[in-house]
């Protein structure tokens, strides 16, 4: 054998060898693009029913929150007859409630002002802006007694 036949043989051979990695290779990248495809497969058969679940569960917040809507609105209309009617019965009787109150203490005083119990009155006395009461002198005195 002469060395460009020895040559050829081992080209061959390196030959045979690297398409034998490809071959490997290539029934690998089959298998693995087998095993995606049947992944996506599953995952488009479990997502389809979770996104028709979605949806309703989204129609149906969707359904409640108008029903909130509707009660807070009620709500407010509720509030602004309540305020309405409170300032009408102020208005109607709070005066008049007013006047009946003053009367029945006027009365109260009259009444309990000629009894035999009542206290004695004690004069008015007129207060002068700057001026100490005499009661008040009389305090001052007595709490500097009591220090000393």
């Amino acid at each position: 054998m002469s060395g460009g036949e020895v040559a050829g043989i081992l080209v061959a051979v390196f030959w045979a060898i690297l398409v034998s990695f490809l071959a490997v290779a290539l029934v690998r990248l089959t298998q693995t693009l087998r095993a995606t495809t049947k992944l996506v497969a599953d995952v488009t058969e479990q997502a389809v029913p979770l996104l028709a679940d979605a949806s309703a569960a989204v129609r149906s917040a969707q359904t409640q929150i108008d029903r909130v809507d509707s009660i807070a609105s009620d709500v407010q209309e509720v509030t602004s007859n309540a305020s309405a009617l409170s300032s009408t019965v102020a208005s109607t009787f709070g005066g008049p409630l007013v006047k009946v109150a003053a009367f029945g203490y006027g009365v109260r005083r009259a009444i309990g002002g000629r009894g035999k119990d009542a206290p004695a009155k004690e004069p008015r006395r007129t207060v002068i802006v700057g001026r100490p009461l005499p009661g008040a002198r009389r305090a001052k005195r007595a709490n500097r007694n009591q220090r000393d």
